[in-house]
């Protein structure tokens, strides 16, 4: 007799938690959740001129490798989203993976990460707004976002966002993801019209995507171009940190982290694909500067170029909220099960909007005092982006590694556990794959991590030169883990002194009966 399907609440109740936030997201909205941290729109024009100023043309290849390492992870993520269908996934599947405390830094390592993402996403404002209209260069005159001026009013336009996202993650959940559902179709209407255009309006051919253009070695310097690609194809999980406000999560959330993921990563090597062939000059200078707004407006003309802009800018917009969304269940999953600072105050929910108010605002808040650090110097835009993106690679590491020893001990012998979703059918499994896909996984994910955190100055501080900004995503993780031990210290010890206080009384208690 086939096994009956579970419910949503009973997956919940079965790991122990009750509903509080409110279940209204279908598959769609699910696959918006994942999409927009993505947005391809935000990030590729944000990190093209990166990417094309270390590796040329070539760099284009960075993609689909990349795209592939970040597949082997997204399929690991895909069968536990479908037995683990709980807020802070990321948290959540490395503690059952692994024990406790593994999982505890996983988590805390993944919600400094959100929240650094969350400032580099609002940042890419300044890639856009003073190619659509001089006038929204409000500080300075020169609008390049690793410049004085550019970084400065980046944070000006930072703050100014951040404030309005952390306003919705405030509101009902359904208003949050409308929100979405609306940015992304725009996002990937938008997507496909650039693509188009301007494949219409290119004039190479694509062996153009064989050359670097650079002196020296090559490979190091696509390892470099790699950046940009890896800073794009992250955030795909989201769709399983939004499980518990996803109706039949264990259905939907495996398909959809992959379909997030395959779609952007398309559309990413399409948008570069098409842009090479387009630009008007490789060679100018201008395509490492400022990127995809000087290919659209150059080659498509100020009408329309400025009309698909208008459209980076709505997914900016909307990609910065659905990070900050993430982040904000992160936040709350571990502040549940009491783990993190204030935690009882984190944990809340509005009942009237089945929101965590808290987390939402220590999230926005964090995220705009980095994104102040702007206004110090324009290095901090690439020690900001490449810190946000090492954090997560680590804390994916920190899941498919667990899983990886899992597989190897016998514990998921011949594939995932069995069982069935809410239709009644059986999970999300890779089955006899699973165990190369997951050696795939932790190697890629480790050696990009690895490769983004090495400390170039001509990468992290080629304006200042500053030891700080080169050496920033080593510093900040080394400071977020002794953050974390420091805190895991003195918890153990509070909550030692209770237990003698508690067995001081009862003792007491008992000799007085």
């Amino acid at each position: 007799m086939a096994p009956s399907p579970p419910t949503d609440e009973s997956v919940l109740e079965k790991f122990g938690y009750r509903q509080e936030l409110h279940r209204s997201m279908g598959r769609y909205a699910s696959f918006a959740a994942g999409f927009s941290f993505i947005s391809v729109l935000t990030t590729v024009f944000q990190f093209f001129g990166l990417g094309f100023s270390f590796g040329g043309p070539a760099f284009f290849w960075t993609w689909p490798l990349v795209l592939t390492g970040q597949l082997m992870v997204a399929l690991c993520f895909a069968e536990l989203a479908a037995r683990y269908p709980i807020s802070g996934a990321i948290y959540q599947w490395s503690s059952r993976l692994g024990n406790a405390t593994f999982g505890w830094f996983a988590g805390w390592i993944m919600v400094l990460g959100q929240v650094v993402v969350i400032a580099a996403a609002a940042l890419a404002l300044q890639v856009v707004l003073p190619a659509i209209w001089p006038g929204f260069q409000l500080i300075g005159t020169d609008p390049s976002p690793v410049s004085a001026d550019g970084a400065a009013n980046a944070a000006l336009f930072g703050v100014l966002l951040l404030a309005a996202t952390t306003v919705v993650n405030l509101l009902d959940n359904k208003i949050m993801a409308r929100i979405n559902v609306i940015g992304v179709t725009a996002e990937i209407i938008g997507a496909v019209l650039i693509v188009v255009l301007l494949l219409t309006h290119a004039d190479r051919e694509p062996t153009i995507t064989f050359e670097t253009g650079l002196p020296g070695s090559a490979f190091a310097a696509l390892l470099v171009a790699a950046f940009a690609a890896s800073y794009v194809l992250i955030g795909f999980d989201s769709a399983g940190e939004l499980s518990e406000e996803t109706r039949k999560p264990s259905a939907v959330a495996p398909r959809t982290i992959i379909t997030a993921l395959g779609a952007a990563g398309l559309l990413a090597c399409l948008i570069v694909f098409a842009a090479l062939m387009a630009a008007p000059s490789l060679t100018d200078g201008r395509l490492a500067t400022e990127g995809l707004s000087y290919v659209l407006t150059s080659t498509l003309g100020d009408g329309v170029g400025k009309l698909l802009l208008a459209d980076v800018v709505v997914a900016i917009c909307v990609a910065t909220l659905a990070i900050q969304t993430s982040a904000t269940r992160m936040l709350f999953s571990m502040a549940r099960d009491g783990v993190v600072p204030f935690a009882a105050q984190l944990a809340r929910v509005s009942p009237r909007t089945g929101m965590p108010t808290g987390p939402a605002l220590v999230t926005g808040l964090l995220a705009a005092l980095i994104v102040a650090i702007n206004f110090v110097s324009p290095d901090a835009f690439l020690a900001i982006g490449t810190t946000c993106i090492v954090a997560l690679y680590i804390a994916y590491a920190m899941v498919t590694g667990p899983l990886l020893w899992q597989r190897l001990r016998g514990s998921w012998p011949g594939g995932a556990p069995a069982g069935v979703d809410e239709n009644g059918k059986p999970l999300f499994s890779l089955g006899r794959w699973g165990l190369a896909v997951n050696v795939l996984a932790v190697v890629y994910g480790v050696g990009m991590a690895v490769n983004l955190a090495w400390p170039r100055v001509e990468v992290y501080a080629p304006a200042s030169g500053q030891w700080y900004f080169q050496w920033f995503t080593v510093l900040f993780l080394a400071a977020a883990v002794g953050a974390g031990l420091l805190y895991r210290w003195s918890a153990g010890k509070k909550r030692a002194a209770q237990l003698t206080r508690v067995g001081e009384v009862a003792l007491t208690d008992a000799a007085n009966a």
